[in-house]
């Protein structure tokens, strides 16, 4: 495993918090595509060609009505991150996103914490209220606590990464090993997700990369930063470009960073590895 820095995309005007826009991809931890030997190969891919990040999704219940592209094969995100961190050199590992109120808080900080030592600090942490009824049914998770149950989760693990002796439910515990904590993006839209991710958050993950759509949102969450007197977290949007249209595709990129984007995930859908090459190929080709 090596500590080179990914490679990032230099714009026109580059993001405000000072640095390059990165570029990451998503993965399909899903339906046939999440066979390992498929997950393995387009993983590699992804970091051979220098892309930042990938970044998988979370479905732990899905209902046999509902089970249209993944026929209900799903893996679980944090299993699946820590088998390709092994796999793979350089690119970070994102969860795009775990869904908190599944799990109960300590045994999540404990496998986040395992994936982010054995990664060699590669992690990039996605968490999300979740939205499924069916799923929170199947579980056995209140829906109606959903936001309640992500803040007690990500107390924790601010808690958990921040000292090696931890207080839960009044048990003193050792929360070993303890890397560095892995930056936690907030997704959702609204004003709770937006609240969130200042109060908890290194940064926001909105499902949106058009810039129009993002504006008024990005200016809401610079506001509520001012507020509360921390600086402007990161946005990391998930979305697309025209890849068959290099320059357009940079003009985009450069109106997202300048609305304070420092991270652009590409959503693919694709077949198998021959058809995500077809989608890395051109998107490295932004770096």
């Amino acid at each position: 495993m090596t500590n080179e820095t990914p490679r990032s995309v230099t714009l026109g005007r580059s993001s405000e918090m000072g640095a390059p826009m990165k570029i990451g991809i998503t993965l399909r931890n899903m339906g046939p595509q999440s066979q390992p030997e498929t997950l393995v190969a387009c993983a590699e891919a992804a970091d051979a060609a220098g892309l930042e990040s990938l970044w998988i999704t979370d479905h732990l219940a899905i209902p046999p009505d509902d089970a249209e592209g993944s026929g209900g094969r799903y893996t679980d995100p944090l299993t699946t991150l820590a088998y390709l961190a092994g796999r793979t050199e350089r690119i970070r590992l994102g969860t795009g996103v775990l869904i908190l109120p599944y799990r109960r808080p300590l045994p999540t900080a404990k496998a986040v914490a395992t994936v982010q030592e054995f990664s060699g600090g590669r992690l990039l942490l996605g968490v999300g209220v979740g939205w499924m009824e069916p799923e929170f049914r199947a579980v056995g998770a209140d829906r109606r606590r959903r936001g309640r149950d992500t803040d007690a989760s990500l107390d924790l693990l601010h808690r958990c990464f921040a000292a090696d002796e931890v207080e839960e439910n009044g048990q003193p515990l050792l929360f070993l090993p303890r890397p560095p904590r892995p930056p936690i993006y907030v997704g959702g839209a609204g004003e709770h997700a937006l609240r969130r991710t200042v109060r908890f958050g290194d940064g926001w993950l909105p499902m949106t990369s058009d810039p129009a759509k993002l504006a008024p949102a990005a200016g809401r969450l610079r506001a509520l930063a001012e507020e509360a007197g921390k600086p402007m977290p990161e946005i990391v949007a998930f979305g697309g470009v025209a890849l068959d249209d290099p320059a357009r595709a940079r003009d985009q990129l450069d109106e997202l960073a300048a609305l304070g984007v420092t991270r652009f995930i590409q959503g693919v859908r694709y077949d198998d590895v021959a058809s995500y090459r077809r989608v890395v190929d051109p998107l490295a080709t932004l770096l």
